[in-house]
């Protein structure tokens, strides 16, 4: 079992140690659950009066806290607590599951795919014609990767995950279970015998350190391509259709969804069980409220919410309003 004392801790984090525990620390736990044993951290002021009551032997807070140090129990002050602990949580995570052999022997790998040094690639894997793959790249077992793609050094892509032709990946990417990557765009056009698929030739792009929650699609495009931006992190479910431009840092949250061709600038959030009209353009650093349905265009720095969506301070007086009528 991984321990470290309050020291090696604050060394890792920079911060300043008031107080001290003679306890070693072997894992990080909510204020709540805490024991004697474990960290954990206070970024609100709203938890600062759980402290007292807590188990734990040490606790990270932000410097713009007023907290104190009990017996045997330390504080570690730093900037930012969250950021902390993310240091603190990377120093006790498990480690990823192992493999025995590097390729294993009931994945099928086309004679002209290329892979990397110290890629390993697991049981019931498929890789196509034509694939390209860096080195380092980790395949989990049942993995299907399709004619043509390229995958970028230090990759790594969870079982279920199916990523169709021509899809072109960054470095050090991370797509959980069962994402799906390159299907069909959604593309239909009525006539008098029904309903006519329109085809989708175009591609994938995705940039570097993007990040890609369990069971989220990202669809090709119709032509050209559907791009995801260096360092973009999308949440489980999430669906972004042929076409979209994601910016770089992008944050998408769980079940949200762009219609076909919407742009989103640098930086743009994106809050869970947002719907976002196709041709939108999001501009830079905009924020979309949870549960939001967006119609219209959002300049780059504004923050909308609602359905549909409106300047934030605008709904907010709307609802304030309709409280008020309730009451009359």
């Amino acid at each position: 079992m991984k321990s470290y004392t309050i020291n090696e801790i604050n060394t890792l984090l920079n911060g300043e140690l008031i107080g001290n525990t003679t306890q070693n620390i072997t894992g990080p736990e909510h204020l709540e659950k805490a024991r004697t044993n474990e960290i954990t951290f206070i970024g609100n002021k709203k938890y600062v009066h759980l402290w007292e009551n807590s188990n734990a032997c040490a606790a990270i807070v932000s410097d713009n806290l007023t907290i104190e140090p009990l017996k045997n129990r330390a504080i570690i002050k730093v900037k930012n607590a969250d950021l902390a602990m993310a240091k603190v949580l990377d120093l006790f995570k498990p480690t990823l599951p192992q493999f025995d052999v590097d390729l294993h022997p009931t994945a099928v790998i086309h004679e002209t795919a290329k892979i990397g040094a110290g890629c390993k690639i697991g049981a019931n894997c498929y890789v196509g014609k034509d694939v390209e793959i860096g080195d380092g790249v980790i395949l989990y077992p049942n993995v299907a990767i399709f004619d043509a793609t390229i995958i970028g050094d230090r990759t790594v892509v969870w079982s279920g995950t199916v990523i169709r032709e021509r899809t072109e990946v960054g470095t050090d990417c991370i797509f959980h279970s069962n994402v799906s990557i390159g299907a069909d765009g959604f593309g239909y056009r009525p006539e008098s015998k029904g309903l006519v698929k329109i085809p989708h030739i175009g591609n994938v792009k995705i940039g570097n350190n993007v990040e890609i929650g369990a069971n989220s699609s990202v669809d090709r495009a119709k032509f050209s391509s559907t791009i995801l931006g260096d360092g973009c992190k999308i949440d489980n479910l999430v669906q972004i259709a042929h076409n979209c431009i994601l910016g770089r840092s992008c944050i998408m949250a769980g079940s949200s969804g762009l219609a076909g061709s919407v742009t989103l600038g640098d930086g743009v959030v994106i809050g869970g069980a947002s719907s976002i009209k196709d041709h939108i353009t999001i501009g830079d650093g905009a924020v979309v409220g949870g549960g939001s349905g967006v119609m219209s265009d959002v300049p780059a720095g504004k923050t909308v919410v609602g359905y549909p969506a409106t300047e934030a301070r605008d709904m907010f007086r709307q609802w304030v309003a309709l409280k008020k009528l309730g009451k009359g």
